[in-house]
């Protein structure tokens, strides 16, 4: 491997520490705890968005399962084609998008509007229509992305990835949920096995 190729590699550590740290500065206290408590009392969860985005918002949604909290990924592409239907009034819809306009988003938006979900939307650009369009907005800030063209989705998933996380932290502590409960849907793998050899 050619010495270069090894300094980009660090780097990409450094960038995408300084990134999530970044999120310190940037977190919104009062839009966040609105988040948890929406996301605490609702009857169905779902996430929507492309890309990057789409796969964190697949992540969330089985970090929501896993602390039983009702959750789906719903794909751009089925949810203009009857999938969300799933959600009802006061559901809440999570999109994910760092530049707040990505046109497969926006006719979904106006389907949950429309529906009276309550829309959550994880942005970078909170003047953008995804933002503008949401009932609470978690901003995120990205300092550049990780490679030396900065143009991959790499610090950006990152962030984004963190905020999923962090409500999902926030959710384990609001809820009061037990490590017991999560011992009972996840009895698989090497974690399952460390779960439930404690619980017994």
């Amino acid at each position: 491997m050619k010495n270069e190729s090894l300094i980009q590699a660090k780097e990409a550590y450094k960038i995408e520490a300084e990134c999530i740290t970044n999120m310190l500065d940037y977190f919104d206290e009062e839009a966040f705890a609105n988040a948890v408590e929406l996301l605490a009392g609702a009857a169905r969860i779902g996430t929507c968005g492309c890309g990057h985005s789409g796969i964190i918002c697949q992540h969330f949604a089985h970090l929501m399962c896993c602390i039983e909290r009702p959750a789906r990924f719903i794909s751009p592409a089925e949810a203009v084609h009857g999938a969300t239907g799933y959600l009802q009034k006061g559901d809440v819809m999570i999109f994910a998008s760092r530049g707040g306009k990505t046109k497969e988003l926006i006719p979904i938006l106006e389907i949950c509007r429309k529906k009276n979900a309550i829309v959550i939307c994880i942005t970078e650009k909170t003047d953008s229509p995804l933002a503008l369009g949401s009932d609470i907005v978690l901003p995120i800030t990205i300092c550049r992305e990780t490679d030396k063209y900065n143009s991959q989705g790499t610090s950006s998933f990152a962030v984004t990835n963190a905020v999923a996380d962090a409500l999902q932290a926030a959710l384990i502590e609001e809820t009061g949920y037990q490590n017991e409960q999560f011992a009972l849907i996840h009895p698989g793998g090497a974690v399952g096995e460390r779960l439930n050899n404690k619980a017994l």
